[in-house]
């Protein structure tokens, strides 16, 4: 217990000096400050980013101010694999995901990708994340339209030019294809385990970090 708890806290801090670092990176490069939205846009749209267990993913997006709903699921393979049974195989290609609908007119998609590289994931690890190893756990970001590709690789580079994590970038930006909603009983997980040790000691951490760095967008 004493080794998870050591382990929490050394994510935690790490995960405040990523989101600082990030932040920084984007007001540097003339991105909106949190809490304003870089675009008037109305109507929602669609963003689905996969940072290893979609339990902590899921919870992060659901406490952004602008965010409609967040639904946890499967990204990358075929419909006849997209279950849980599966996907944790690590062979079906599919990763772990959450689909995020938003409001353009409150949160902006650049604002979503600063949540998901500074608070949500440590974007430098490869196919996996924490204590979770697979490429069902891998960093990416599943774009919906040629504007969403732009923005995200765009990002990347401001973040690996300014050298804002000690180790390269591994997060992939590839088309969406399909998303398949994951099992009833994985949607809002933190919401309805807050006592569970893996949401206490991997994911309750980064919610403080949100509400930390990003205080205009937490809610």
């Amino acid at each position: 217990m004493s080794e998870q708890k050591t382990s929490a806290a050394s994510i935690s801090r790490t995960q405040a000096a990523f989101a600082a670092i990030a932040l920084a990176v984007c007001l540097n490069a003339g991105a909106a400050s949190p809490g304003k939205p870089t675009t008037t846009g109305t109507g929602t749209q669609t963003a689905v980013f996969a940072g290893g267990c979609f339990w902590g993913v899921d919870a992060v997006f659901k406490h952004v101010k602008g965010v409609a709903e967040v639904e946890s699921g499967y990204a990358g393979g075929k419909a006849a694999t997209a279950t849980y049974e599966k996907v944790t195989s690590g062979t079906t290609g599919h990763a772990e995901a959450v689909r995020v609908k938003f409001n353009p007119a409150q949160v902006s998609y650049q604002q979503l990708l600063q949540v998901f590289f500074s608070v949500a994931h440590d974007p430098t690890q490869l196919n996996r994340q924490g204590p979770d190893v697979g490429t069902q756990y891998r960093s990416a970001i599943f774009f919906t339209d040629s504007e969403q590709q732009k923005m995200s690789q765009g990002y990347i580079k401001q973040l690996t030019d300014a050298r804002s994590f000690p180790r390269p970038i591994v997060t992939q930006v590839v088309p969406l294809q399909e998303f398949y909603p994951a099992e009833a009983y994985h949607q809002n997980y933190l919401a309805l385990h807050p006592d569970q040790p893996y949401i206490v000691y991997h994911d309750m951490p980064k919610l403080e970090n949100l509400r930390k760095q990003f205080p205009g967008l937490y809610q």
